[in-house]
This record gives C-alpha cells, sequence and structure tokens, in this order.
C-alpha cells in the first residue's frame, strides 16, 4: 500500500508540475511551483528505496530469522539475567541506526543539498548524531531496565504499571525538553526585536497566553526551512521562531502564525493530543500483555521461544511488537489524519479571529514556497500522510474567513 500510494504521489505531482494552481497563479512563480514538484517527487522517490530496504531488513529481522540468531549471540558473550536483555535492545538499536546511517546522510547532503535546503556541515550532522546516541542511551536505558523489570517481576498487570511509569516519563520529557535538551542541539536566544516582540505580547494579551519568553532558534545552521512552535508545559512555556522564518515573514505574518500556534493551545488541542496518546499507550501496552504470553506471536515473526537463550524473553517481546505495529497501525493513518485536519482549520479560525486572515493567507503562501511544499498533492497520498489540509483548501478556509 505505501509503494501504490507513493506512486500514485509522484504521477499526481507530476501531471500538475506545468502549470501553478489557478488560486496561487499570481502569488506563487511557475519556477517554484516546479521546483516544489521537482523537490517531493525526489523525496517520495528516495522514499521508495529507503521502503524498500527497510521491507528487507524487516523480514530479515524477523521471518528469516535475524532476531533469535543475535539473541543467540548476544547470548554467548552475557550469559543470562537483564544485562543479556539490554545488550540486546542495543545491538538491536546499533544494527537499524548503521542501516540508516547512509540514508540519512544522503537525505541531507544529497536530497535538501540538491534543493538548496542543506545548511549543515558533515562535522554538524556527526555530532548531532553523537549526542543523540549518548542521550538515547542515557534516557532510554533507565527506562527500558525499569519496563523489563515491570514485565518480570510485577504480575499480570505489568503493562498497566509500565502505562503510569511511560505517563509520567513523558510529562517530564515536556517538562524538560525546552530548557534541558533542545539547548544540547541548538541555540536559543531572546527575542531582540522590540517593535514585534510588543506585537506578540499584545497578542498573547488578547489571547490570556501566559509565556516563560521569546526565543529564536539558529535553524539556519542545519536548514533553510522555517517554522515556529511553543514547547513546555504548565508555566515552563515558551514560544521560538526559527530565525529562518523571522527573516522572511513580515511583522504582521509573524503574528499571524503565532495566533494560530496559540490557536492550538487556547482550544485545548495540545491537551486532547496528549490524552489520546497516553490512552493509545494504554491500549498497546495492554495489548502487549496479552501477546507477550501467545506462542503465535512469536512463531509469527520468526522466533521460537523454546529455542531461545536463558528464561528472560521480554526484551525479544519489545522487538518484535516495536516491529510489527507500525505495518498494522499504518491503516488508520487517515483516521489521525482527520482528527489533525481539524485542529487545523479550528486553530486557522482562532488566528482569522485574532488577527487579518489575510495576514496568515500572505505568510502560508511564503511559507509554502520556501519549503517548496507541493501545492497539488494526490488526496489519497495526503490522506495518509499529512497532518494539516492541502494547501488550496486551507487558504479558501481563511479567505471565506476573511470575507
Amino acid at each position: 500500500m505505501r509503494f501504490w500510494l507513493a506512486s500514485r504521489h509522484i504521477r499526481h505531482v507530476l501531471a500538475h508540475r506545468s502549470a501553478v494552481p489557478a488560486e496561487f497563479a499570481e502569488k506563487i512563480p511557475l519556477a517554484a511551483h516546479q521546483k516544489a514538484a521537482d523537490y517531493t517527487v525526489a523525496r517520495t522517490k528516495f522514499g521508495l528505496f529507503t521502503l524498500l530496504v527497510n521491507t528487507v531488513v524487516l523480514v530479515g529481522f524477523t521471518l528469516l530469522g535475524g532476531l533469535q540468531w543475535l539473541a543467540v549471540e548476544i547470548f554467548k558473550l552475557t550469559g543470562p539475567g537483564m544485562v543479556y536483555q539490554l545488550t540486546l535492545l542495543g545491538a538491536f538499536a546499533l544494527v537499524s541506526g548503521i542501516i540508516d546511517l547512509p540514508f540519512d546522510y544522503y537525505k541531507q547532503f544529497g536530497l535538501e543539498q540538491r534543493f538548496g535546503f542543506n545548511k549543515m556541515t558533515p562535522g554538524l550532522f556527526f555530532a548531532d548524531m553523537l549526542k543523540g546516541l549518548l542521550l538515547g542511551a542515557a534516557i532510554g536505558l533507565p527506562l527500558v531496565w525499569v519496563m523489563l523489570t515491570l514485565m518480570e517481576k510485577s504480575g499480570n498487570l505489568w503493562w498497566l504499571y509500565a502505562w503510569l511509569v511511560w505517563s509520567g516519563f513523558q510529562l517530564l520529557m515536556m517538562v524538560l525538553f525546552p530548557t534541558v535538551i533542545a539547548p544540547l542541539f541548538n541555540k536559543f536566544t531572546p527575542l531582540e526585536d522590540q517593535s514585534l516582540k510588543a506585537r506578540i505580547e499584545g497578542l498573547m494579551s488578547r489571547v490570556g497566553f501566559a509565556s516563560k519568553g521569546l526565543f529564536v532558534m539558529d535553524g539556519s545552521k542545519r536548514s533553510a526551512h522555517g517554522n515556529a512552535y511553543f514547547s513546555g508545559f504548565g508555566a515552563n512555556k515558551r514560544i521560538v521562531f526559527f530565525d529562518t522564518l523571522l527573516s522572511r515573514l513580515q511583522p504582521q505574518e509573524i503574528e499571524a502564525v503565532l495566533a494560530h500556534e496559540l490557536g492550538h493551545f487556547k482550544l485545548k488541542h495540545i491537551i486532547k493530543r496528549i490524552c489520546m496518546m497516553f490512552a493509545l499507550s494504554l491500549a498497546f501496552l495492554a495489548l502487549l500483555g496479552y501477546l507477550k504470553n501467545q506462542l503465535w506471536f512469536y512463531t509469527g515473526l520468526g522466533v521460537d521461544p523454546l529455542l531461545l537463550p536463558g528464561q528472560g524473553n521480554d526484551a525479544m517481546v519489545l522487538l518484535l511488537f516495536m516491529l510489527a505495529l507500525p505495518v498494522f497501525t499504518f491503516l488508520f493513518g487517515p483516521l489521525t489524519s482527520i482528527s489533525s485536519r481539524k485542529h487545523e482549520f479550528e486553530a486557522d479560525a482562532f488566528a482569522a479571529r485574532h488577527t487579518d486572515a489575510r495576514d496568515l493567507v500572505s505568510a502560508l503562501v511564503k511559507m509554502y514556497e520556501d519549503n517548496a511544499s507541493t501545492l497539488t498533492p494526490d488526496p489519497l497520498h495526503s490522506a495518509f500522510y499529512d497532518s494539516h489540509p492541502p494547501a488550496s483548501v486551507r487558504i479558501r478556509h481563511l479567505h471565506a474567513a476573511a470575507a
């Protein structure tokens, strides 16, 4: 299905490459539209190749016995116990990372470079990778150890206790990310433009939003793409602008973009998404709790538990579940897209009430052009992959709000 959707998308974008859609004809030049089409096609073709490789890797790990072989070899080095299980998970992550590395490198220094978006140096690329690896180990290993301990020692309701731990961890990351984790990768400086700052503070006062500060992120050292977001939780919220966004948009357009982002907060979209994430994680952990004791789950994915070394196979069931789950949840993509798009329309309407809708339209057109986002996606492909409405539909709604 993924291959078919990608093929549809490529054909649809190429079929509409020769002309800018009528509603954008006066705003986006043909050259920019064609660049977006070429960028989209190149990314989709690259995605097809990585999908092929990932499918081979998935089958190799599961049906062809790769995970079972890896478990046996690691057991020879570590013996039974928690060290064996943590090493198995770490070895899987290492092998997966090595396979992904050339694709990540080409995407940054081949694909993004070709279309003028890459600003990253190879040194920064590998520094980010090393930081991510160390951070993942520092945070992930203790969390996995707790999960495996609960699976082993807390009885049939281990999945409920694991869910409580996981939920607490997610909330903690929301608090720590803005001030502890994000600064490890980017530099954040207070917004210095006083007129823009006054405009934004006026908007926040009108909508009743309290923030810990307005910050500019040096996104331009990695990419020419631009964005704005707010992060944090509770009293720790902060608003962040990419420096690339500030350099391209006018103050009133920046205000309109931020009004859209604030709309997500004021309309409780963030809380709804967090609650949905917690509900889904509870359902998935309950499912894992059932599958953990089902022989067919292991054997159907190329693992014979009777041939595995040692007594603890909880790490194995975690790996199998992680590998198998995305194959099935992908089918529900349009349902999550519907919910996400509804929130985007509501946030746009919120922005139109508190700023000029025409400013948001102008900002969106610039962002579509600067990011080489296609204006003519295949509708079915978009339904599965795009969390935002198609550009033409979204802007049509905003024009109606401005009328």
